[in-house]
Formats: C-alpha cells, sequence, structure tokens
C-alpha cells in the first residue's frame, strides 16, 4: 500500500504480517505495570463535541480495560491518557472510575485500578486560595475511595495559576496525603504534557523540585506508594529513584526511555505507569513475563521496536499523544471508529498516522493485519489518498 511521508511523497509499504498475541502472562510479574488507558466515544450520541460533555461508548471503553487485565496489566484509570482537561470532565471520570472499580471486582484477576484525582470539577477562578483547592481535591478522593479504588494525587494547574510557594504546595500535599485512607500514588507531570504545569512544586530548576518532592515524601513515607514521574529524562529519573525511602516505588511516565528504566541498573528499578503501555499492551506483557523470568535479552527484544513507536506518538506538541493511542485501539479492533472526546483525532496529521501505522507493525502490534490495513486505507481515502 502507498503511504504518505514528512517529505510531501507517497512511498509503498508491505506489511510484515507477524503480529504477537495477546495473551495472559505465564508467571507472576516482578514489575507493577499500570497501563493508563483512554475513553472510547460513541459518536452518534455526541452533541456540540468541542463544548459538551463527552458521550462515552461505555461498552467499548469498558471492553478496551478488560483487555488489558486480560494480558496481566493494571490500570490507571481516568488520567490525562482519557483526555482528562482534554474533552473529559470530572463527571464523566467519576462514572468511568465507578463503572471501571465495578468490573475489575468481577475480574478474575482483580486487577489493581488506581485513579485519577484532581481539581477540574472547578475552574480556576474557583481555586483562587490553598482551601479551595485542598476541597477540590477532597470532593474528587472521597469519590474514589468510595469506589474502592486507590488515588492518584493528579497534578493541578491551579497552584502554578497561583504561583503558589513550595511551603504552600507542602501544605495541600501534606493535608492530602494524611486524609487518604490508604497509601497514595504521587503524580509529576512535566510541562511537554500540560504547559499549564510549567513550574510545579513552586519551583522552575528542577533541582529544587527536588528537594520539595523528597522532603514530601521522606515526611509521609508510610502513606505514600510511589511516584509516578513524566519528564521524559531518564538520568533525572534514575537519580530520583536512588534517593527514595525504601518501600516508596517510582513509577514511570517515560513513554520514551521506559524499557531501561524498567529493567533497572542492578539496585533500583522503575515501575510502570505509562499511556504508552495500553498501545503496545500484548508487547508490555510478553516482555514484562521475560523479565520475570530473568531472560533480559527476549526482554530487550521485544521493547526496542516499540520505543521509535512510542516516540512517534508522544512527539511534540506530546500533549496529542492521546490521538495515538485511539488510532492504534481502532486498527486492532477494539473499537469501531476513530472518533474522540472533542474531537481530539484531529490533533495529528495523515503523516503521523502513517508513521504510527508502519512502527506499529514493524513492533508487532497490528494484531489483525489484515483489519489494520483496511481500516488505514479508510483514513487515507478520508485524506485524499489512494492507499
Amino acid at each position: 500500500m502507498l503511504l504518505p511521508t514528512q517529505a510531501g511523497t507517497l512511498e509503498p509499504y508491505r506489511l510484515t504480517g507477524n503480529p504477537l498475541i495477546p495473551r495472559a502472562p505465564k508467571v507472576a510479574l516482578t514489575r507493577t505495570a499500570f497501563a493508563a488507558a483512554h475513553v472510547i466515544s460513541d459518536p452518534i450520541a455526541q452533541r456540540d463535541p468541542w463544548t459538551g460533555a463527552p458521550a462515552v461508548d461505555w461498552d467499548a471503553t469498558l471492553a478496551f480495560r478488560h483487555g488489558l487485565w486480560d494480558q496481566g496489566l493494571g490500570l490507571a484509570e481516568a488520567m490525562d491518557t482519557a483526555q482528562r482537561g482534554m474533552g473529559v470532565d470530572w463527571t464523566t471520570a467519576h462514572q468511568l472510575i465507578t463503572r471501571t472499580l465495578r468490573e475489575a471486582r468481577a475480574h478474575p484477576s482483580r486487577p489493581r485500578v488506581a485513579c485519577g484525582a484532581g481539581t477540574d470539577h472547578k475552574t480556576l477562578a474557583e481555586l483562587a486560595s490553598l482551601d479551595a483547592i485542598i476541597e477540590a481535591y477532597r470532593t474528587q478522593m472521597a469519590a474514589i475511595e468510595a469506589a474502592g479504588g486507590q488515588i492518584i494525587l493528579m497534578a493541578t494547574r491551579a497552584l502554578p495559576a497561583l504561583r503558589a510557594s513550595p511551603d504552600e504546595y507542602a501544605r495541600v500535599y501534606d493535608i492530602l496525603i494524611e486524609e487518604a485512607a490508604a497509601p497514595v500514588i504521587l503524580h509529576w507531570l512535566g510541562d511537554m504534557f500540560d504547559a499549564a504545569l510549567t513550574g510545579y512544586w513552586g519551583a522552575q530548576d528542577i533541582d529544587t523540585a527536588n528537594t520539595i518532592v523528597l522532603d514530601l515524601i521522606a515526611r509521609h513515607a508510610g502513606k505514600i506508594d510511589g511516584i509516578k514521574i513524566s519528564l521524559l529524562d531518564q538520568a533525572h529519573e534514575e537519580a530520583f529513584r536512588a534517593r527514595l525511602p525504601a518501600g516508596v516505588r517510582l513509577y514511570t511516565g517515560d513513554d520514551f526511555n521506559y524499557a531501561p528504566l524498567i529493567e533497572g541498573d542492578g539496585t533500583h528499578h522503575s515501575h510502570a505507569l505509562l499511556g504508552i503501555f495500553a498501545a503496545i499492551a500484548p508487547a508490555a506483557s510478553h516482555a514484562l513475563e521475560a523479565l520475570a523470568q530473568g531472560d533480559r535479552d527476549t526482554y530487550h527484544a521485544i521493547l526496542a521496536p516499540t520505543v521509535p513507536l512510542s516516540r512517534e506518538i508522544f512527539r511534540k506538541p506530546t500533549q496529542f499523544y492521546k490521538a495515538g493511542i485511539a488510532f492504534l485501539s481502532w486498527l486492532n479492533g477494539t473499537q469501531a471508529h476513530f472518533i474522540m472526546p472533542a474531537g481530539l483525532q484531529s490533533s495529528r496529521d495523515i503523516t503521523h498516522y502513517a508513521q504510527v501505522f508502519r512502527l506499529a507493525d514493524q513492533a508487532r502490534l497490528l494484531i489483525n493485519p489484515d483489519l489494520a490495513k483496511d481500516r488505514m486505507r479508510t483514513l487515507l481515502a478520508l485524506h485524499g489518498i489512494d492507499g
């Protein structure tokens, strides 16, 4: 078939046709692996996609999560991969959390599900004080705990908007961590994912931010399961995790360098809380199985081809990576269409989708190659390309 290139040309491409088969791991995994999953729209029910609440295809959305659990992965629910703040509001996220946790309790593997608690049910104008921010977090934390979920304290746009100081960040997080019923996961999302989070923790330089966060963790080590770091900086993550108190996990959110970070350096390793794992679930599951069996060669052989794919999906502007996740879900038949909340499928161009198609094939992640080829041709035709 003919696929467009960044050079503005059309080049022939032939599928390898050698997909990985989704299945459960044969052994217990030695790394905790949360896949951050997306939301699947109901295009027929959707109205005013740019301004209204999303219409969700609940059956398809929950079926996608069952597919992740069937492959031995945990779930990070209602996070930025689910378009929190980019098409999915708290009302929808709350429904998503409640429905997902109900399904998880009925699943044979009893999978771990951690859920994002933030402040996005309030406008920034309504979050003009620390007390208002704390109360907003409390509302979402209570809803997650009532549903039986673990809390991820998502980074909030409200604190940078207030130009909060390190002491003010400390006040907010000290209260929330201690009020949580069970250990929480902290969330450090870089400004490449959300520009409104620039200067998070009240610091403009990384060394100061490290000190603030590590002091916070040291004060509450018994109430913190771990911290998810998404800064796309392998050296920073390796240095940071070496300074964590015993028993506090580092959950990598580095969608560029996850393979060596999860493998570790012989002394420390990262666990996973990754949007890309929703897209590469068969490879993630097979690779983590190999790692658990001590077969590092197979681990790297499986994951290495997924890294170029992930780098393409998460290329700048990074916040639009959700489109690549939904695109692969459509190619693989886990959803019947390629329509996203807020119409976010339009955030990437056809050359990007063509490259994702190529790289997914080379990473053995087009599970039904004939279906993927047909759907790619449909998308090409919508762009005036006879593939």
